[in-house]
This record gives C-alpha cells, structure tokens and sequence, in this order.
C-alpha cells in the first residue's frame, strides 16, 4: 500500500538539468558516486515525508467528517486515528484469530451466567430465607436436620424463581440494559434472545416443579405470587410492564422483599417443617416493617445509576421525574429512619444482651451508611454503582443482626435456666 501512494507522487527526473550535469561531468568517478548516493538517499527522505504528509491529509479529512456526525467524540476519534497512522503501516494485517479451547468456552459461559442470575440479588434471596427461618427458632432442640432440610426445599425454588425473575427483566430490556448495563450477556451478545428465553424458561418450570414436591402451601403461594409480580413488572405487553411506572414498580419490589419473603418463608418452616400454628411473632413483625424501608430504598436507588437509558426509552422513574441528587438523599433518609427505629425497638428489649446487640448493630451500620454517602459522586455512575452495592451489603447484614440477637438471646436464657435448675 505505501508503494502505491509512493508513486502517486511525482519522481525526481532522470534527466538532470545543464549546471547540474556539468557539475557532475567535472567531478571523478568516486565523487560522482558518492554525491549519487547521497542525492538518492535525500529523494527517499522526501518520499517518506510526503507519504507521512498524504496519511496525515487523510486523517483530518475522516476526522473533520466524522466530527460533524459526532462531536462528543471527537477527540477520542482523532486520537485513535492519528495513532493508526503514526503507529500502525499502512497494509498491516489484523492479529491472527486464535479458537478458544473448550474448557476457555465453558469458563466463559458459566460467567456469562453468572452475570445474567445477577448474583447480588440471588445471595440476598438466600440470606433473607435463612434469616426468617431462624425467626421460627423457639428454643435450641429447633436446630435440627429438620430445619436445614425444610430451608433447603424453600431456598432452591426460591433461588429457581430469582433467576426466573431477573432472566426475564433482561429480556425485556435489552436495548435499555445496552446503554445502562452493557455488561449483561443478553445486552453484550454474549447470549442470544433463544439462549435467555431457554433458560428463564427452565428455571420456571424448575421452580414451579420442586416447590410441588416439597408440598409446603406457604411456599407455593410464595413462589405464584412472585412470579406473578416478576412477570407483570417486567413483561412488556398491554397492561404490564409496570416497571414503566414509578410507583407501581415500588410496590412490586417491596410486596416480594419485604412481605412475600417474610411471611410466607416464616409460616413456612413454622408452619410446615414444625408443624405450629401460624402465628406471627414480633421479631417477624419488625423484620417485616424494617425490609419494607430496605426494600423501598432498592427500588428507588437501583435506577440513579441508570437515568440515561431510562430517559431514552421513556421509563418514567422516580430518578428521571425527580433528578438524581434528590432520589439519593431520599434513599439515605430513609435507611437511617429505618436504622433510628431500630435503636428505640432495642433499647425497649428486656433482654440485656439483645438491647446491646440491636441497638449497636444499628449504630454502627448507620453510622457506615452515613459516612459513605457523603462521598459518592454523584456525577460519576461507578461511583453512584458502587455505592448501591454498599447498600446491598448493608441488606445482607441486617439479615445477619435480626436472628443474631435472638439466637443470642435463646441460648443465655437457657443457659440460665439450665443453671437455675442444676442448683
């Protein structure tokens, strides 16, 4: 290629003029070659200096049309192209392609999978379950093979129904997700719309399907109710899709996080793996209202980060409706009343050891919350990213406190009634 445009460009003539020739003619042989030589060696100079100059006229000619087409990127545009012609030699050829070995495929398709379950939800998912389930614990002969098994036949359909629930949103939203979550198989190309639709379709079937084996009502009733939801959330046909609406949407995610979950998962291991009555104790009643401000937190919090693409394809968010700024202090406001109504439930407790727990549990993450807020950057989407999966973290570990103090306070009280007994 560069011979070519080499020789698009005139040649230095053979024929050299009168004063030069004669000069040439008064020269000796060695002189006369020597001065050839370094003649041709200035001519190849010239050459490559107008080969670099015709590169250089292209770039600006592509550069200043495509600038006209793509400001924002403009200089992003020149960089590249001023490196291809600087570095890259004109017919260079692309790097040969190399096929993946099959254990590199499976490697790759199991993270794209990964992705696509959207992990942060499934751990949360399983945490929540184990914690109701813990809830149910009335005394320390309760921790039996019993228990574990009846929590496994409730978290495998109910992880089952997550993957359902997230595949689908994926599918319906990948144009958006190719602005907001590029990263997402479905949106990358990593994954073909009959790849997803096969694998929501699957895990469906499995859910329904284990869940009619174990034959816990509660836990059925759990999973219909949150497929009906997932499905009418994220499904864009006439009526549905209510992710389209701000305050519908909310609801959606605080009937299945902070309800759904709850009671349902509760009632049953109370219910159904210790066959009481359905009762509802206090510790589920404050779990229940202290996940609904969690819950509506996430939901408002999860579309900060993705407010341009929802602009692009009308998802009337409270983020778009609201802005940014307003919506995150929003988030933090309640998560700390959440956290203030915490403190006084524990203060009130008559358990010295679940006073303590609870009301400094809560202190500390509050005071967490509090001072990594106050340095995200809201005009950064990783930053404001990041900060959500703060958010997640803190849902996980409040999951972790609400059994805690109450296993704690199970074992001192028996603990203590075993002492009082053997004296």
């Amino acid at each position: 290629m560069e011979s070519l445009l080499v020789g698009s460009f005139a040649k230095p003539s053979s024929v050299l003029p009168f004063p030069v020739a004669a000069e040439l003619s008064s020269l000796n042989n060695g002189s006369y070659v020597a001065l050839r030589e370094s003649r041709c060696r200035a001519w190849n100079i010239l050459d490559r200096k107008c080969v670099v100059r015709f590169q250089q006229h292209l770039v600006m000619c592509h550069v200043g049309s495509f600038s006209k087409k793509s400001a924002p990127r403009q200089r992003s545009s020149t960089k590249y192209l001023m490196n291809a012609a600087s570095e890259q030699p004109l017919g260079s050829e692309p790097e040969p392609y190399h096929p993946k070995s099959p254990s590199e495929t499976v490697q790759d398709a199991l993270h794209a999978f990964y992705r696509f379950s959207r992990p942060h939800t499934v751990i949360g998912t399983a945490l929540s379950i184990i914690s109701v389930s813990l809830l149910a614990v009335e005394k320390l002969s309760d921790f039996s093979p019993l228990l574990f098994s009846g929590v496994l036949e409730a978290i495998v359909p109910a992880l089952l129904m997550n993957i359902y629930i997230v595949g689908l949103n994926q599918l319906s939203d990948i144009e958006i997700d190719k602005v907001n979550k590029p990263y997402l198989p479905l949106a990358s190309g990593e994954f073909t719309i009959t790849t997803g639709v096969f694998i929501v379709s699957a895990f469906l079937l499995m859910s329904f399907f284990v869940g009619w084996i174990v034959g816990s009502w509660p836990l059925f009733w759990a999973l219909s109710v949150s497929f009906l939801l997932g499905t009418a959330y994220s499904i864009d046909i006439p009526l549905l899709r209510w992710k389209r609406f701000a305050l519908v949407a909310a609801m959606c995610i605080l009937a299945v996080r902070a309800i759904i979950v709850q009671i349902a998962f509760y009632l049953h291991v109370q219910t159904y793996v210790f066959g009481r009555p359905a009762i509802l104790s206090k510790p589920v009643l404050f779990a229940t209202g202290f996940m609904s401000f969690f819950s509506v937190v996430i939901a408002l919090f999860k579309d900060i980060p993705d407010i341009v693409g929802d602009k692009i394809y009308g998802i009337k968010s409270f983020t778009v409706r609201l802005g940014q700024e307003r919506v995150f202090w929003i988030c933090i406001s309640l998560l700390q009343m959440a956290y203030a109504v915490a403190v006084l439930v524990g203060a009130s407790s008559s358990c010295i050891w679940s006073k303590y727990i609870t009301v400094l549990g809560h202190m500390m993450l509050a005071s967490l919350l509090w001072s990594r807020a106050i340095s995200v950057d809201l005009g950064s989407k990783s930053s404001i990213t990041s900060f959500y999966m703060f958010i997640w973290k803190l849902f996980y570990a409040e999951y972790l406190l609400i059994p805690l103090e109450r296993i704690i306070a199970y074992v001192i009280l028996n603990s203590s009634k075993t002492l009082s007994v053997n004296s």
